[in-house]
């Protein structure tokens, strides 16, 4: 199909075995006319997976086959040497070979990122890839990284992630000049870590819409589009942000089966929480993106069900039709040779 974007999906590696990565690629495919999927995995299984998927999705899916995976648990070295045929390698191998636009796996992050990063290469400007992945705000969405890949990062390191971020921003037609803002305990000049400090110094003297600092409190006040900050803090919000999300979803449904008069309450407020519970769905934001590196790929949650596994096809789908590779290599060579 001339034009079409091609993905290739690791269905192995998931927490939940590959039936939910192999419906959630169906769901995407009836609902994007202009995609292909790879299917890298178990081909028996991945056919009877396909038992009763229309002929029009049929024909846009390929096939390969390998019954070699990589455990969540699994020792990552051991892993990489040993599994040469694995379906996250294969899946990253159509990028390396342009077979394929971009990958998506839910496998374990660090084998999934060292893979990438061995296959793929980072590309120019870039000394270590960032996980990122957009939020929602009060007024839109911002882009957060990084989220684990990088559990120190120096000064250098933030100012880059803060260009890879303004450059996906700009990219995907949000904001033609993102505001950035870098993760601090306060908003003042003389608070934080060395290495915090001296990333503002470097954004300050950028190009960039640099903001200044932010706390976490201020992080979805919608005054920002970029947040940058090291993996170790950045994933620890986020498995926090998850975290509050279940705990307020909990406190409602109690509230409501108290009694009969809450229950009734219930009902009159249906459609208010039902727009509030999509907004905070996580699985409407699954996707996380691995920026820095010669290639597209994208990180599903592990315990993904098809409804995440569709979000994340369709990030990696959106990244490759708005050319976010080839806009991060120009955006970060003409802002880092200033």
């Amino acid at each position: 199909m001339p034009g079409s974007i091609t993905i290739a999906l690791d269905v192995m590696s998931g927490d939940n075995g590959p039936a939910p990565a192999i419906a959630g690629a169906v769901k995407s495919l009836q609902n994007t006319n202009d995609l292909r999927i790879m299917l890298v995995g178990d081909e028996s299984i991945i056919d009877q997976g396909l038992t009763h998927t229309d002929q029009s999705s049929k024909d846009r899916i390929t096939v390969i086959h390998t019954d070699e995976f990589i455990k969540m648990d699994e020792d990552i070295v051991s892993a990489i040497r040993n599994k040469k045929k694995s379906s996250m390698r294969l899946s990253i191998n159509q990028v390396k070979t342009k077979d394929a636009h971009a990958c998506v796996s839910a496998g374990n992050t660090g084998a999934l990122m060292s893979l990438s990063k061995i296959i793929l290469k980072t590309i120019d400007g870039i000394d270590r890839p960032a996980i990122c992945t957009s939020l929602p705000t009060k007024q839109n969405f911002m882009q957060v990284l990084d989220l684990g890949a990088n559990i120190e990062c120096d000064a250098q390191n933030l100012y880059q992630f803060a260009v890879m971020g303004s450059s996906v921003v700009k990219s995907l037609e949000i904001s033609d000049n993102p505001r950035v803002g870098l993760l601090n305990i306060g908003s003042e000049e003389f608070k934080g870590k060395d290495e915090i400090k001296l990333a503002a110094e470097l954004l300050n003297q950028s190009n960039l819409n640099y903001q200044g600092f932010v706390e976490g409190n201020g992080m979805f006040s919608g005054d920002y589009d970029v947040i940058v900050t090291d993996g170790f803090t950045g994933n620890i919000a986020l498995k926090s942000i998850e975290g509050v999300a279940g705990m307020i979803k909990h406190f409602i449904k109690s509230e409501y089966n108290k009694n009969l008069y809450n229950k009734l309450s219930a009902i009159v407020s249906l459609p208010v929480m039902k727009g509030v519970k999509k907004k905070m769905d996580p699985r409407v934001y699954n996707g996380a993106s691995f920026l820095g590196l010669n290639g597209i790929v994208v990180k599903s949650h592990g315990s993904a069900d098809d409804f995440s596994y569709n979000n994340a096809i369709q990030t990696a789908y959106y990244e490759s039709k708005n050319n976010l590779l080839e806009n991060i290599k120009q955006y970060t060579a003409r802002e880092l040779n200033d």
